[in-house]
């Protein structure tokens, strides 16, 4: 695909950017108050597309699985609805919004754990603990005889 057809495609995140045909929008009525607007209008804006689409690393994808698995179908597309506003427009830029938030947060490495050990200090302090905690214990009990 050549310089053209990546300007008309959606940034998500840093090398990740997904053809706009591969976001497809429902429009439903929302829920909730708000009067004659909410009865008459479908303004909750439904956004599905499948997780290989996205074109991400295969080790993001899968934390993109793991931490947004609620949106997630059987079929591994992506379910996420928006309906904070009033106009489908702006709906569906909150669908785009939250997919580009799950998708930078998936793209995080997260940091490899080290194990640590603790200080001698801190063996010598628990142990000390544990030695006046068992001799208080020890004075409330009644004398052996």
């Amino acid at each position: 695909m050549g310089p053209r057809g990546e300007t008309n495609r959606i940034r998500l995140g840093p090398g990740v950017r997904v053809d706009p045909s591969a976001l497809r929008f429902t429009f439903v009525t929302s829920g909730g108050p708000g009067g004659q607007n909410v009865n008459k209008r479908s303004t909750k804006a439904v956004l599905r597309v499948f997780v290989a689409d996205l074109g991400m690393p295969p080790d993001a994808a899968d934390r993109l699985r793991a931490a947004r698995r609620h949106w997630l179908t059987d079929d591994d597309e992506l379910v996420i609805a928006c309906e904070k506003h009033r106009s489908q427009h702006r709906n569906r830029s909150g669908c785009v919004d939250l997919l580009r938030e799950a998708v930078l947060q998936a793209l995080e490495r997260p940091k490899a754990r080290r194990p640590t050990r603790p200080t001698r200090g801190a063996i010598e302090r628990r142990l000390n603990e544990k030695k006046q905690r068992s001799e208080i214990k020890k004075r409330r009990r009644p004398p052996d005889g």
